[in-house]
Parts: C-alpha cells; sequence; structure tokens
C-alpha cells in the first residue's frame, strides 16, 4: 500500500510545499496527494513538479477537485483540460470530482442524466491524456450510497472512470465499507481514510464548515479512535497491489497525527499491530 498525504491538510497553515515534502519522505510517506487550488497555484513556479518530487522519492497520486458538473458546460470542459494539463506535469494519472452537488434521493431523473453525460464526456477528455477521472464516494452526490455510486457507474460506463473511496463516507451513508469494498472493487483506484468519533459528528466534514478557518473540528479523531474500524478495513485492502490511499486529515495538531496515523497504518497492513476488539462498521 502506497500511502500519502493530502495538502488539504495544511489548507490554513502557512507552511511550504517543500516543508511538506520533507517531511513526508522523513515520515515513510510514499506520496503527496495535490489539492486543486494548491495545484494551480504552484503553475507559476515552473521548478516545481514530478522531477522535483522525484527527489524526496514522492509522487503525486491524485489531483482532488471540483469540477462545475452541474454548471456552464463550457466552463466545465475548460477547467476539465486545466485539470489534466495540471497532472500531467506532476505526472498523475487520476483527477478527483464530486459527482454533482446534490444526494441521490434529491435530483430527478433527468438531472441525474445530465450529470452522468457531463462525466462522460469529461472521462473522454482525461482518457485523451490518459488519465482517469474519480468521483468520491461522498454525501450530497450522486455516489452518497453504494447504490447509487454502482448504479452511477454503469450509467457512465467509461473505461476511465473509477471511485475513489472515501471509507468514511462509505459508511455514513448507510453501507459496511468492507461488504462495499468486495463488489465496487475492479472500480476502485484510490482510498481516502479518515474518521469520526460518532454519527452525530458527521457535520464537522460539511465544506461550509470543514473549509472555513474559524470551523469546528469537534469529532474529527485519528485514524483508530473512531467509530470506523480500520484494523477491519485495511485487513481487506492490504493484501491488493498497487493500492493508493490518503490520509485526509482536517484537524488540528496535523503533524502529529499524520506521524502517529501513518505509522499504525503501517504496522497494520504489516500484520504487526494487535487486532483491535471486533466490531462492526
Amino acid at each position: 500500500m502506497r500511502v500519502s498525504l493530502c495538502t488539504i491538510t495544511f489548507r490554513h497553515q502557512l507552511i511550504s510545499l517543500d516543508e511538506i515534502a520533507a517531511w513526508a519522505e522523513a515520515n515513510d510517506f510514499q506520496g503527496i496527494e495535490l489539492w486543486g487550488a494548491h495545484a494551480r497555484n504552484l503553475a507559476p513556479r515552473a521548478d516545481r513538479n514530478a522531477e522535483w518530487l522525484d527527489g524526496y522519492g514522492l509522487s503525486v497520486p491524485m489531483i482532488s477537485d471540483y469540477l462545475p458538473l452541474d454548471g456552464d458546460v463550457e466552463a466545465l470542459r475548460h477547467k476539465a483540460v486545466e485539470l489534466c494539463r495540471l497532472a500531467r506535469r506532476w505526472r498523475t494519472r487520476k483527477i478527483r470530482t464530486f459527482a454533482g452537488s446534490r444526494g441521490s434521493l434529491e435530483v430527478s431523473a433527468d438531472e441525474r442524466q445530465q450529470i452522468v453525460e457531463r462525466l462522460k464526456e469529461i472521462c473522454t477528455i482525461t482518457a485523451s491524456y490518459g488519465i482517469h477521472l474519480l468521483a468520491e464516494t461522498h454525501p450530497k452526490t450522486l455516489a452518497d450510497t453504494a447504490a447509487s455510486t454502482n448504479r452511477l457507474i454503469e450509467e457512465v460506463n467509461h473505461p476511465y472512470f473509477a471511485i475513489n473511496f472515501d471509507t468514511l463516507h462509505v459508511w455514513e451513508g448507510g453501507d459496511d465499507p468492507v461488504a462495499v469494498h468486495r463488489t465496487m472493487k475492479p472500480h476502485i483506484r484510490h482510498y481516502h481514510l479518515k474518521n469520526i468519533v460518532s454519527r452525530a459528528d458527521l457535520t464537522v466534514f460539511e465544506p461550509a464548515n470543514v473549509y472555513a478557518a474559524a470551523g469546528s473540528r469537534r469529532g474529527m479523531t485519528p485514524l483508530f479512535e473512531g467509530v470506523v474500524d480500520y484494523d477491519r478495513f485495511l485487513a481487506e485492502v492490504a493484501g491488493e497491489s498497487q493500492v493508493d490511499a490518503s490520509l485526509e486529515w482536517f484537524g488540528n495538531d496535523c503533524l502529529e497525527t499524520l506521524r502517529r496515523d501513518r505509522t499504525r497504518v503501517r504496522l497494520v497492513v504489516e500484520g504487526i499491530a494487535p487486532a483491535r476488539r471486533a466490531a462492526n462498521l
């Protein structure tokens, strides 16, 4: 398993990519998942690219952004091309987006079809660059439950369309991440790993809160201290070859939390850490 950290973790901190890369290398990370805003802001820095990151023994597994699938179609195409060019610069073959901005039960059949058609069109664009478009399992999108996500995979039906499996959000949708993973596995190209203290705290991940510098961080917790049993989930995926996963931490104490979680993930994957209490996800 290749484990990355996410630059979105540092969205409210004054820290450079150089510092992040040096720290990631020293703490056993294999990659840095670039937030789309950061990738765009780095564009003028011609000396910051995949070759530069090679010097740290790191790569960019994915650029995570938000394509305006329900907005102006020309703006959508333009942004997709821009992201593909940024992905090429960082030598990544994955771009993450959300499948719309409303949940599967909130949209009409026509609205769902429009999102599907736009995902197909963007996949045609990304495919011309050799890049996969990943829809993240996420609330308030068409990938908010396992049933709707599997339906979306069938509807888009494109070889360059895949899934970013956010384990917590799969659980949030009412599904067992291990069971869903077993059926969805052929379509998964990346994993986001994060946790929460309780279901009552899930609103902490709503965009209006999580992106606000003064937003609440209550309920965010290290990976192995929350309601989702990551000992069980990682045991399910650890045997897979070529697995890319990112520790998606939005809370405080960034470096210490990431350091501890990275160490524990390695121990679990290597089969060293004792199994946590038996529990259902």
